[in-house]
């Protein structure tokens, strides 16, 4: 098939964020299945395509507060405003308007098009008119806007929030009717597609790509660090999780516990003295590597947590709340589930302990990665099925 990947972030050779890990993931089990796939949307200002040749970048853009001016946010809100849009896919419209709709056409035709989460078709609707349209679910997004809106203290982003939530709703419920097939990343977030869907849609298992084969040995080299996270903290669900974890589980560990952050942390985010906020790491899984235990700290949000993919998949010890484990039914035996802070604080404790006496705590995640490979595969051809029928 003649597929058009359509994606707020086309994948590039050093993927920064658990979103953009997804949408290589995806793009190359598309691949991999024979199809013939363009990948069209934006790049960060500055980036290029890990494929230059299979994809159409239309624009480079910044699309997260955190890298933009106070004023681009007030136009992006202004805008949402006008449009009657949520702000998530008014800042596409903004940077897209003339150019995507157009290049999708000048690039087709397409026997299906694959829509890398709502953000895009939200902003351009008339996408759905072009081609078959298959939707990716990353999140459900309209409760990730709502648990936004609950877990903010300021009045006026939880009115904001509030405002997202409601109308992602709309687009969400929009499109799960008008999408051929829907894919979700998590069992949870398919159940909550509703009964008409269920019987289109499916469960993508990702996996994390570009790092040591999960079956390679992690040498001599000492741990750097006792307990590791390692995210992209300016996405507000993951922050909710950090600032838990430093705020209520930092103060119950061990004074002499060496704890590291790695990733973008939002400029007021505040640390205890016994963590080190590293910022971004040249590769997540040597940096995942190089401390004692993971700790998976999430407290918000829909979807899979890519970190959790990837610790199971190099087989490293872990405790982790289980909203961090979301759309697993198994877990593997050198993760440690713990939901309150006590709990947690105690579990790392235990866990760092046994492997700074020599206890062995890493797995072989050869047979996790296969089985998440083939079970990536089965989903993407029944929805690609869909398309055909």
């Amino acid at each position: 098939m003649r597929l058009a990947f359509l994606t707020s972030l086309i994948p590039v050779a050093r993927p920064d964020t658990g979103f953009e890990i997804a949408n290589a993931a995806i793009l190359s089990a598309l691949r991999a299945a024979g199809h013939q796939v363009t990948a069209i949307g934006f790049t960060r200002q500055g980036e290029v395509p890990a494929d230059p040749a299979g994809a159409v970048v239309v624009a480079g853009i910044d699309i997260e507060n955190a890298a933009v001016s106070k004023l681009r946010q007030w136009q992006w809100l202004v805008s949402a405003l006008r449009w009657r849009l949520p702000v998530a896919c008014a800042k596409l419209r903004l940077a897209g308007a003339g150019r995507l709709v157009e290049a999708v056409r000048a690039h087709g035709p397409f026997d299906a098009l694959v829509l890398n989460s709502v953000m895009l078709p939200g902003a351009f609707p008339e996408l759905l008119e072009i081609a078959p349209c298959l939707l990716v679910e990353h999140n459900i997004e309209h409760v990730s806007a709502r648990q936004n809106a609950r877990n903010t203290g300021n009045p006026l982003l939880r009115l904001l929030f509030a405002r997202e939530a409601r109308l992602l709703r709309g687009v969400e419920q929009r499109l799960w009717r008008q999408a051929g097939f829907v894919w979700t990343l998590a069992e949870e977030d398919r159940h909550a597609l509703g009964p008409d869907v269920r019987d289109r849609s499916a469960v993508l298992p990702l996996v994390s790509g570009g790092g040591a084969a999960p079956g390679e040995p992690a040498g001599d080299e000492p741990p750097i660090f006792d307990v590791g996270l390692v995210g992209t903290w300016t996405w507000v669900p993951n922050r909710v999780g950090l600032e838990w974890f430093l705020r209520e589980v930092c103060p119950l560990l061990p004074r002499e516990m060496r704890v590291a952050v790695a990733g973008r942390v939002p400029p007021d985010l505040l640390a205890p003295p016994n963590v080190t906020l590293v910022g971004r790491v040249p590769s997540a899984d040597r940096f995942l590597r190089s401390c004692r235990v993971v700790a998976l700290s999430s407290r918000a949000g829909t979807g899979v947590q890519l970190k959790t993919v990837e610790t199971i998949q190099l087989g490293l010890p872990a405790v982790a709340t289980p909203l961090s484990c979301r759309g697993f039914t198994e877990l593997p035996a050198n993760f440690t589930l713990a939901d309150s802070a006590a709990d947690f604080a105690r579990a790392l404790a235990e866990r760092v302990a046994e492997v700074a006496a020599g206890a062995p705590q890493r797995l072989d995640g050869t047979a996790f990665l296969e089985r998440q490979r083939a079970a990536l595969a089965t989903a993407i051809a029944r929805g690609l099925a869909a398309a055909r029928a």
